[in-house]
């Protein structure tokens, strides 16, 4: 879980003045390279404000390094990264989600031994500049715990708020992960594979709870699940060997016959 610092958006450069379209994350010209290997190639993506937009490709495009280069983990080689407008290339990965941007990972990562609402609790602790004892009997502090509750009940999750982490299924998991990401407030969330290792019956837990999510949120997902990327997103970019393919709506992917040849032929042919 990544920790959150008291970081103001003073720590991150002025609004870029390129365009004056709204736009919640931008990337221009971003490229990844490891030696010789070029990992990602020159990626220029826009997720506008309320954007439901997914990120696709076959495994080793590039899709996990594009969102850790986005989130901080790892530096580019070149290009830059806007979020809100503001220039976040140099930024930490702390500073940017200070800036409006949360992650969920491909690989679960809750406190399983705690309830539901403690772990909902804590990035709000952490955002409020509550302190908040991990390994003792936490504190219950009202407007904490009033939060958790109302964001539980906003997602559909509140029934689970009392229960360990540890007694819930794989899915419900994931969905409390999401429900942890958003107790940060962004302006900007990346899902990374949300339905990643769900039983087919189970994935449709998943559906459910992002159609709830606040439309006013970016959202950006990466997603093999073509049957949830077909209903939730709008819009789509397929990457293919660290370079953009092309990019649009649903229908214009499913039309589009270069991505049937590298990507849906064996998914949706």
């Amino acid at each position: 879980m990544t920790p959150v610092l008291q970081t103001s958006h003073a720590d991150i450069a002025s609004p870029a003045s390129a365009s004056s379209r709204p736009c919640a994350l931008e990337t221009r010209g971003l490229c990844k390279r490891y030696g010789a290997i070029e990992v990602t190639r020159n990626v220029d993506l826009r997720i506008e404000r309320g954007a439901r937009h997914a990120l696709i490709g076959p495994n080793g495009a590039g899709k996990t390094t594009f969102v850790n280069l986005v989130t901080g983990v790892v530096a580019p080689t070149a290009g830059s990264i806007f979020l809100e407008g503001r220039d976040v290339t140099q930024a930490s990965p702390q500073k940017r989600v200070a800036g409006g941007l949360a992650r969920t990972f491909q690989i679960n990562t809750l406190f399983t031994e705690l309830t539901v609402a403690e772990n909902v609790a804590i990035p709000l602790s952490q955002r409020m500049g509550i302190a908040w004892k991990l390994w003792g009997k936490p504190a219950h502090h009202a407007g904490v715990v009033e939060e958790a509750a109302a964001l539980l009940e906003q997602l559909g999750l509140l029934q689970l708020a009392s229960r360990r982490v540890n007694e819930l299924a794989y899915g419900q998991r994931r969905m409390i992960e999401i429900a942890i990401a958003l107790a940060l407030k962004p302006q900007v969330l990346l899902l990374d594979e949300p339905a990643a290792g769900i039983p087919n019956g189970e994935s449709g837990m998943i559906i459910d709870l992002l159609e709830r999510l606040p439309e006013d949120i970016s959202i950006l997902f990466i997603e093999h699940d073509m049957n949830l990327v077909f209903r939730f997103a709008k819009k789509i970019t397929v990457l293919v060997e660290g370079s953009v393919l092309t990019e649009g709506s649903p229908a214009d992917i499913r039309a589009d016959e270069r991505v049937r040849n590298v990507y849906l032929g064996r998914r949706h042919g």
